[in-house]
Formats: C-alpha cells, structure tokens, sequence
C-alpha cells in the first residue's frame, strides 16, 4: 500500500459543504483505505491504499456525493509526491517569515504552462507567483483576502479546479505522511 493526501476543495467552508472530519475519515475507512488522518476542518487527509491517484480522487468524489450529497472536487497526491513538493517550494523566507501568507495550489489536471505568466501579470501588491512542476506557489504579503487572485481567476488560468494550501498546512500533512 502506498501513502496518499486527499485535499477537498472547500469543505467546510463559509458554512458550505459540510462534513465532519469523522466522518470524512469513516468513508476512507469503509473504502478500504488505512492509516487515515485527517488535518484542520478542511478535509486534509493522509491514508495508504492500492490505486493510483485519479482513480482515488474520482472514488472519494463519488462516495462523499453518494454519501453526503456533496460535489466536492478531490484532489489527491502520492505521499512521494508530496515530498517533492514541500522540496520544491520556491519561497522559503516567506515561508519562514510568515506561513500563512504562502500558499501551494494543486490542480485536478496539469497545469496549463502559460498560467505562471497570465498570474504573474494580474498579481498586486507585491505578489510573488512561481510554478514548479505540477505546483503553483504564490506568495501574498497583504494576504490573500486581498488578492485579485481569487479562486474562480486560478481555476481558469490553471485549466482545471485546483485547491490551495498555505505553509504550515502543507508542512503539517508532510507530518502526517510520516507518521
């Protein structure tokens, strides 16, 4: 069996998508999955299984639609994956000076490669954009509420539905795949 991290886009969210974490971890469980944790309310979990990541993604969208009545868009990374990204990360002073200004985005499909530019040019007060591999780094030093650089924006550009991350979460879920 090999490990996994699952991030649903916006579970729990706003009031919207609701789901307990429990909850969320006993469909792994009845799915067959293993070694099932979960971060923060937002649906961040790790777990070991045999498949491959789409068909996990697609399986986990079904079920928690099945389920829940939720369309929750899935996005699912192998935990080797998951090491190199959290290497990868281009802005390690934001990171260390502020975690939750960096956020790592990951989409459903590959990335378009004129996204990094397209962004590059709608980015404010002094945001800094670098793609790597199949991630997405942006850092925002006034935050991300104020960004222009909103979700709807990112999944366009990007070409699929992403979700994003900030440092200490990814850096947590990398804990996680250790454990």
């Amino acid at each position: 069996m090999r490990r996994f991290v699952a991030l649903p886009r916006g579970i729990n969210v706003s009031g919207r998508n609701q789901i307990a974490m429990a909850d969320l971890c006993g469909v792994a469980a009845e799915l067959g999955w293993s070694g099932i944790r979960s971060y923060a309310q937002s649906g961040n979990m790790v777990f070991a299984a045999d498949a491959d990541a789409p068909q996990l993604e697609q399986t986990l969208e079904l079920r928690l639609e099945q389920g829940f009545g939720l369309k929750v868009a899935t996005i699912v990374r192998s935990g080797e994956s998951w090491g190199r990204i959290v290497r990868s990360n281009p802005f390690r002073e934001a990171a260390d000076a502020d975690p939750s200004r960096l956020l790592l985005y990951l989409s459903k499909l590959a990335q378009q490669p004129s996204a990094e530019a397209a962004l590059r040019q709608r980015a404010q007060a002094g945001e800094a954009i670098a793609m790597v591999d199949d991630a997405l780094w942006i850092h925002f030093p006034q935050g991300v509420a104020r960004s222009k650089l909103v979700p709807a924006l990112l999944d366009r550009l990007l070409g699929s539905q992403s979700t994003g991350r900030n440092w200490r979460t990814v850096l947590k879920i990398g804990e996680l795949l250790q454990q």
